[in-house]
């Protein structure tokens, strides 16, 4: 029996899913995490053949107990995952120190973490990225803005979404950014990209072949939405853009990506802009070696008829997988901010699209910030149903 250590397999909420149908396929599943196991939903405890809890994940040596005492159990450990960005990092260097060859390494952290080392193999794959800048000091800043102009966006040159990330619009946004960033936070700067965000989204198999492809789209801006406290919209496409398939196949050559769920993210133009492109076309933003966030795995199920769970499970105990892909839909989510007067409130929005809902729920504070507080899933078999259903969730008195 092969063995599968799912790291933290109970946030987010749905990934008990994952364990469920690794469990379906005869994998021993050993969960590793910090919430205690009489609070784990039934449904993960019955998936999992050991939990093993720490007091803390962050903390590397509990999590490598954790991992030694699973390998003098039960022996060699085939995969270890945690389908999460936030601890990629951490999942790499335990992968490299129990030799677990089914996964990323330590080494090759520098071109899936960083966005700066990111930008090397968008180049052998052919697709066009921003410029540039390392943020170290204020005089080489202004050199850089001196090229590309304002607006640019700060980020952290390995961070999670769009957590400390800030659009600068003149020199003083950049002087009081320089005053106050953290100083142990290495920051990466880029020129303004007019765009909306793209994405592909796919299970690789073990020769680096696409089992499954799907794309989503998010209109608005993801570090708006989190600076200005916004509501928070994005929908998976009915239909997969050939010119999204073709950068994310060639993304997923450049980057050597085999027996993963990725979700690589692009910008398309929405304007032209010159060293970068016309209106519509593709520009790299970020490769994720992980799902996207949330209940996006959900909605793809919602917008295909499929089960992404059972796909990814099916790579990882037979490196392929014969679930079918059935009719398609777009998939809406609206997340609703807290302290909006809305004109239709939850009564009135669930009387009029109660037949098109697929999920309603409060998001949980980690990822609210990011995506609302109160979510909507619906499905619509046009896109003007849904960009009507838009206008009704978001409209503010």
């Amino acid at each position: 029996m092969k063995n599968f250590i799912f790291i933290s397999p109970n946030f987010p909420t749905n990934y008990w899913q994952f364990c469920k149908e690794l469990k379906a396929n005869g994998l021993r599943v050993l969960g590793i995490g910090d919430q205690p196991y009489d609070e784990l939903r039934s449904e993960l405890k019955d998936s999992l053949h050991e939990y093993y809890k720490v007091d803390n994940l962050e903390n590397y040596d509990q999590v490598y107990r954790a991992v030694a005492f699973f390998i003098f159990k039960y022996g060699r450990i085939d995969w270890l995952e945690s389908n999460n960005e936030y601890w990629l990092t951490q999942d790499a260097r335990l992968r490299t120190d129990f030799n677990i060859k089914s996964g990323f390494q330590e080494s090759d952290l520098h071109r899936i973490k960083y966005k700066s080392g990111m930008k090397e193999y968008y180049a052998r794959a052919g697709i066009p990225a921003a410029r540039y800048h390392l943020v170290e000091d204020m005089e080489g800043c202004r050199a850089f803005i001196a090229k590309v102009g304002y607006p640019v966006v700060v980020k952290p040159d390995n961070g999670v979404g769009a957590a400390n990330t800030y659009k600068l619009k003149c020199d003083e946004d950049l002087v009081r950014f320089m005053a106050d960033r953290p100083a142990d936070v290495p920051y990466i700067m880029e020129e303004f990209v007019h765009a909306e965000v793209n994405s592909y989204d796919a299970i690789i198999g073990a020769e680096g072949e696409p089992l499954f492809e799907t794309g989503n789209v998010t209109p608005m801006s993801i570090m708006d939405i989190v600076n200005e406290l916004d509501n928070s919209i994005y929908y998976i496409v009915k239909e997969l853009p050939e010119d999204t398939r073709a950068a994310g196949r060639a993304a997923i050559k450049s980057f050597g990506v085999k027996n993963r769920f990725v979700h690589f993210e692009f910008f398309r133009l929405t304007q032209d802009q010159p060293g970068l492109g016309k209106k519509g076309q593709i520009v790299a933003l970020e490769v994720n070696m992980r799902p996207c966030g949330g209940f996006t795995p959900d909605m793809i199920n919602y917008a295909h008829s499929t089960d992404v769970y059972k796909i990814w499970a099916d790579m990882i105990a037979f490196g392929k997988s014969t679930m079918p892909v059935g009719e398609h839909a777009y998939c809406a989510f609206a997340g609703r901010r807290d302290g909006k007067n809305f004109v239709l409130d939850h009564n009135a929005l669930m009387e009029k699209y109660g037949q098109n809902m697929r999920m309603v729920d409060r998001m949980p504070d980690a990822l609210a910030l990011a995506m609302g507080n109160q979510i909507y899933v619906t499905t619509f078999a046009t896109r003007e149903q849904m960009d009507a259903f838009y206008a009704d969730v978001l409209a503010c008195r």
